[in-house]
């Protein structure tokens, strides 16, 4: 078992760097190039550069994030959530992107005064990272739906539904993986993110107390679903 654990921690070391040598190598590449006078400092080229320190800024604060809450050292504040407002501010919050990508974006609850007990800010992150997510594997002209409904007399359901072209069946398992992108060709635009967004998703419902599962198929969308 150790070696097993060493072998996974050289491992997401490897991807760390990884990760963070692409933006690092661009923003050197601007800066040099500017200094050396192959190309003027133009709004343009600040720009791109600047567009690469918030990538990298982003990086660190989702390496963070996973590393408190796979550690149970994330601070949440529980509360009684009220899922349908929680819902609504989420599609707000995406509603731009989702018409500029030609997605209809909705939310649907199951009855009235439906709560939760979590933490607000971490369930929002939790949702918008499946939503940004189901954006990226979503053609024009397709869906995604927030809905929730009550799971019995002490759970809460809440699902992101998208019409994308889905996940393949060998692939599943592994969605939630640090890291992982599947195959980027079928990413939107060849945007694949992070490839922690959904791994942060899921350590921040299991510290809620919740669990999050994957349904999906090639061709048929995917489903993700938190009990909380």
């Amino acid at each position: 078992f150790d070696r097993i654990a060493d072998l996974m921690d050289r491992a997401l070391t490897a991807d760390v760097a990884h990760e963070l040598r692409t933006p690092l190598h661009v923003i050197q590449g601007n800066m040099e190039g500017m200094l050396d006078g192959v190309y003027a400092p133009t709004p343009d080229t600040l720009d791109a550069t600047l567009g690469e320190t918030r990538a990298l800024a982003r990086l660190v604060d989702d390496l963070q994030t996973l590393s408190l809450a796979e550690a149970g050292r994330l601070p949440l504040t529980l509360e009684h959530v009220d899922i349908a407002e929680l819902l609504a501010d989420v599609v707000t919050s995406f509603s731009g992107q989702a018409e500029a990508a030609g997605v209809a974006l909705r939310a649907a609850t199951d009855g009235e005064g439906l709560a939760a007990l979590a933490d607000w800010g971490r369930l929002d992150q939790v949702l918008s990272n499946l939503v940004a997510n189901a954006l990226r594997h979503t053609p024009p002209g397709g869906h995604i739906t927030l809905s929730a409904a009550a799971d019995g007399p002490t759970q809460v359901r809440v699902t992101v539904a998208d019409s994308g072209e889905g996940i393949a069946a060998e692939d599943v398992p592994f969605v939630f993986d640090r890291f992982w992108r599947g195959d980027p060709a079928r990413s939107r635009e060849g945007n694949a993110g992070s490839g922690l967004g959904l791994a942060i998703a899921q350590q921040l419902v299991q510290a809620q107390g919740g669990s999050i599962a994957v349904t999906s198929a090639v061709g048929q969308g995917a489903t993700f679903t938190i009990h909380l």
